[in-house]
């Protein structure tokens, strides 16, 4: 329950850094934080097929969406 909450802070604090950084290289540190923090808190849960899809789907998406962008 403690492990969820501190992943929860971690995952507000990785919002925060994709929402108020110009850059986009310290955006997408912000970006996997927030995912791999929203993935553990699921993962804790005891939904791990959810925190899997998560994980593949959202960063897999964006990050090809970051290179598009920096290249």
């Amino acid at each position: 329950l403690i492990l969820c909450f501190f992943l929860g802070f971690c995952f507000v604090l990785g919002g925060l850094a994709v929402a108020s950084n110009p850059s986009l290289y310290y955006g997408v540190v912000g970006l996997v934080i927030a995912s791999d923090a929203g993935c553990g808190c699921l993962l804790s849960l005891g939904a791990a097929f959810v925190s899997l899809v998560l994980f593949i789907v959202y960063l897999g998406g964006m990050l090809v969406v970051f290179v598009y962008s920096v290249s």
